[in-house]
């Protein structure tokens, strides 16, 4: 289950370049392989929908630091969602991982996902940004894990792979991102969910995705 790590330079890029480029992508470690079907990019100060968008905060601090790691904090204290960051240090950029296919590790991530809640279908295992996390073990103590350093113990280590070279490139969708307040929501001005055309494992209502 190990291969090599995206280089922290492949990090290093606007996070509107970044975001649709991680379809496809692989996040590898703890007995699992996730392979990214949607994401929602964050644009730091330009961003109402962002985190960063008020500064830098102790909360925040990872998004402002060097690219290609995971941000990771706790949504309405209920669950942790995990976010890559992206762009140069003190920029305050990051694309949420909202969904994924989990295509190593189905099992165990079942048995994570079964304990804390219920997952009907292998499809649902990572369908949602809540559920990509567990499937995972991701948890909100990771928030600042390095997604670059391949060199770590194997049973807490995570690492990003990229396309599998083997599968066709993906179509990419886009459109607005979910369940933020209506400022942060608008199509026109906000289309910054990219996800995999037609993937069975991506979020969201229907009438968001077709």
């Amino acid at each position: 289950m190990s291969g090599k790590p995206l280089a922290r330079s492949w990090f290093d890029r606007g996070v509107l370049e970044l975001a649709p480029l991680l379809l496809g992508c692989e996040l590898v470690g703890r007995g699992v392989r996730l392979r990214i079907t949607e994401v929602e990019a964050y644009v730091g100060a330009q961003d109402p929908g962002s985190h960063a968008y008020r500064g830098i905060s102790a909360r925040n601090a990872t998004m402002f630091g060097e690219p290609g790691h995971l941000y990771v904090y706790r949504h309405m204290g209920l669950h942790s969602c995990m976010n890559v960051v992206a762009d140069a240090e003190g920029v305050g950029t990051g694309c949420l991982v909202r969904a994924g296919r989990i295509v190593e590790g189905v099992e165990l991530a079942r048995e994570r996902r079964n304990a804390a809640g219920v997952s009907r279908t292998d499809l649902d295992l990572a369908r949602g940004p809540g559920r990509a996390t567990v499937a995972c073990a991701i948890t909100f103590a990771d928030d600042g894990l390095d997604l670059c350093d391949g060199a770590r113990d194997p049973a807490t280590a995570m690492h990003l792979e990229g396309r599998d070279p083997a599968l066709p490139a993906p179509t990419v969708a886009t459109g607005p991102r979910i369940g933020l307040r209506e400022i942060a929501s608008d199509p026109e001005r906000f289309p910054w969910r990219f996800r995999i055309a037609g993937d069975r494992t991506v979020s969201g209502p229907g009438r968001l995705n077709r």
